[in-house]
C-alpha cells in the first residue's frame, strides 16, 4: 500500500506544489499527456501522486480516500463543516495568498464596518421589503461570519462566477468574495470594509484524519514529514 498524495492538476497552484516539494528533495511530475491526470512520485518510496480539481481536494481528504492533499484553507473551511475533526494542516506552502473579505460599493460613504451594516441592512429591508443580497461562493463561512457579528438581515446569493460584478448588474447590493490585490473589486467600484476580512487563505498540505494508515504507510509518512520539517 502506498501514501495516495493529491496534488492541484493543473495551472500555477500545481506547479508551485511540484516547486515547493523539489525544494525539499521530492520530484513531482505529470506522466502521459496533458489531458491524462496521472503522476509520479521520486525522492521518496511509498508514496502515490493524485491529481485532482483544488474544489475536490476537501471532499477526497474527509472521505479519506487520499492521506495527503494540496489545497486552500479557504476550501477547507468552506467545504468542510467540522474541518478540524476531519483533517490536519501540515504546512502552509507560502503561495496562493488570498483574503476572503466583506465589499460594499464605494458610494455607501456611511459604511465602513460591520455594525454599520447591520444598520444599513436593517433599514434596506425596511425600504425594500426583502433582505440586503451579498453575493458569495462561501456561504458556510460568510454565514457564520456574520452570524458573529450580529448581522440578520441579509441574504445570501449564490456566484460561481464574476463575483464582483453582481453588484453592477444588480443581482446583489455586495459581496463576500477572494481577493489577492483588491484591484478587481476598485475596477468594480468596490470597497473593503474596514472589519471586512473574513479569513486569510494559501495554499496548504493537509492530513486526513480518517483516512485508514496501514503500519507501512504511518511509516511513510513519518518520513515524509521529517523531510518537509527538516
Amino acid at each position: 500500500m502506498s501514501l495516495k498524495l493529491g496534488v492541484p492538476s493543473k495551472g500555477r497552484l500545481m506547479e508551485k506544489t511540484f516547486e515547493w516539494f523539489a525544494k525539499r528533495g521530492i520530484t513531482l511530475s505529470r506522466t502521459g499527456s496533458d489531458r491524462e491526470y496521472a503522476g509520479a512520485v521520486a525522492g521518496i518510496d511509498g508514496i502515490d501522486l493524485v491529481l485532482l480539481s483544488a474544489g475536490e481536494m476537501p471532499r477526497e481528504l474527509a472521505a479519506g480516500r487520499i492521506h495527503l492533499g494540496v489545497t486552500g484553507t479557504d476550501l477547507v473551511q468552506e467545504k468542510l463543516p467540522l474541518w478540524e475533526q476531519q483533517v490536519e494542516e501540515i504546512a502552509g506552502l507560502g503561495f496562493g495568498h488570498a483574503d476572503l473579505i466583506l465589499a460594499v460599493p464605494q458610494i455607501w460613504v456611511d459604511v465602513e464596518t460591520i455594525d454599520d451594516l447591520d444598520a444599513v441592512a436593517a433599514a434596506f429591508r425596511a425600504k425594500h421589503g426583502h433582505r440586503l443580497r451579498i453575493a458569495t461562493k462561501y456561504h458556510r463561512l460568510v454565514r457564520e461570519y456574520l452570524m458573529d457579528a450580529g448581522v440578520a438581515d441579509y441574504q445570501l446569493v449564490d456566484s460561481q462566477g464574476a463575483t464582483e460584478g453582481t453588484v453592477k448588474n444588480e443581482t446583489a447590493e455586495m459581496v463576500a468574495d477572494i481577493t489577492s490585490t483588491g484591484e478587481t473589486l476598485r475596477a468594480n467600484h468596490l470597497k473593503l470594509m474596514s472589519d471586512g476580512l473574513i479569513l486569510r487563505s494559501q495554499a496548504t498540505l493537509w492530513r486526513s484524519r480518517v483516512a485508514k494508515y496501514s503500519a507501512e504507510e504511518k511509516a511513510t509518512l513519518g518520513d515524509l514529514l521529517e523531510r518537509l520539517h527538516g
